[in-house]
């Protein structure tokens, strides 16, 4: 009897992270995880580009990048249906109160911390899409 396969591996993830050595932390994680780097983005609108270009599965936002808030970026990937876990060292409180069920991480973080924070956006959002095809008619 063969092990049940790791929800992780193989999943394309948009890092969305201003702070290059934090970048790199998440990422090297990722890898570790099993996972595969979508697109990493220092910048909103290079988030967005990648978006445009790249297939991804779920993302990992900073909450504040090089200025920017986040929340336009969340948006989008909300409507889109992919899941995001937020990484910020302001906590809950930097979050738009509309996005704080989601998953955060607060910086510093460890790979156990991200692995759980990944799972818990994937379950959100298989949730998410089985609540809303039972009330479609």
């Amino acid at each position: 009897m063969s092990a049940a396969a790791d929800p992780l591996d193989g999943l394309r993830v948009l890092v969305v992270e201003d702070e290059a050595l934090v970048a790199m932390l998440i990422e090297e994680y990722l890898l570790e995880l099993g996972c595969k780097i979508a697109c990493s983005a220092s910048r909103i609108a290079k988030a967005m580009k990648g978006l445009q270009t790249s297939s991804v599965d779920v993302a990992v936002l900073d909450v504040n990048v090089a200025g920017e808030n986040i929340s336009g970026l969340a948006e989008t990937l909300d409507r889109r249906g992919i899941p995001f876990v937020f990484a910020s060292g302001y906590g809950a409180r930097g979050v738009d109160p509309r996005w704080r069920r989601r998953p955060m991480l607060q910086k510093p973080f460890t790979e156990t911390d991200l692995r759980a924070a990944l799972l818990a956006s994937l379950e959100n959002e298989k949730g998410a899409r089985v609540s809303s095809a039972r009330k479609s008619p």
